[in-house]
């Protein structure tokens, strides 16, 4: 990975998120095939964030797993990790943003239409059922990160910003992202995860796919593998457009009246 190393040093130099804070927490990792190593430290995973790594590995990689996309992206190495302690904590939140940032900058020199962020946390925080819970939580770590964001950057022009918005995707570092979250207390199958997880898909390699002819047959894919997995859709699914994917990043079922509690 040492030209990816090189890369990332020279980027690093203007990561307006490099603080003491985010250097303690930061976890930003590569997968080379036989280990996971740190590309921008000079630290080795720890325990958790291996382990982590692995079951993540083993969830995607798993014949009966849905997202072809997630597959594609471990197949070839175009995907980047990080294990992060509470879900939406100050300290997760700084970590994250620096490795995020990072991924922003270094998934441009992928030679992939297939590139993710996945984020892994310990734990998270909530009073409240499973699945409410984490949706709780994933939107106060999305809206902690923006919070760092917006004094710096502009969300990315070719997505709306509002989260009722049809059009809407969550920007970062400029960058729009769509979301999944994973958890154990997941009802859908390909959400239920050991840990609580965020992986971040920039949403301008689907609009790539799309020029190129090939989204709607992987969507079709996708849709058909998760009827098999769990006998029906999820039914917060829709295209790009037509309802905000806000409603899908948690992957909790929700009903017409449901508002997205981010208010950028």
């Amino acid at each position: 990975m040492s030209d990816t190393h090189a890369f990332l040093e020279r980027a690093w130099r203007r990561n307006p998120y490099d603080s003491d804070l985010a250097r303690a927490h930061s976890a930003y990792s590569g997968y080379d095939g036989a280990e996971l190593a740190r590309l921008l430290e000079t630290t080795v995973p720890g325990p958790f964030e291996r382990v982590a790594h692995a079951a993540f590995r083993g969830f995607v990689q798993a014949p009966d797993f849905s997202c072809l996309g997630a597959r594609a992206a471990l197949a070839r190495g175009t995907y980047r990790f990080g294990a992060y302690g509470t879900l939406g904590s100050e300290a997760a939140t700084a970590g994250l943003a620096r490795d995020l940032y990072a991924f922003a900058a270094e998934r441009r020199g992928f030679e992939s239409s297939f590139t993710t962020f996945v984020s892994v946390f310990r734990d998270f925080a909530s009073d409240v059922d499973a699945e409410a819970g984490f949706e709780e939580a994933l939107w106060r770590q999305l809206e902690a990160l923006h919070a760092l964001d917006s004094r710096l950057h502009r969300p990315d022009p070719r997505v709306s910003n509002d989260p009722d918005d049809p059009r809407f995707s969550y920007s970062f570092a400029e960058t729009a992202f769509f979301v999944v979250g994973l958890h154990p207390g997941a009802s859908r199958s390909a959400r239920r995860f050991a840990w609580p997880a965020l992986v971040f898909n920039a949403h301008e390699q689907f609009e790539q796919l799309r020029e190129a002819g090939r989204f709607e047959r992987l969507r079709d894919q996708i849709r058909r593998r998760e009827i098999q997995l769990d006998g029906s859709l999820n039914a917060n699914l829709t295209d790009y457009g037509t309802h905000s994917e806000a409603r899908q990043y948690a992957g909790r079922p929700v009903d017409e009246e449901w508002r997205c509690p981010f208010r950028p």
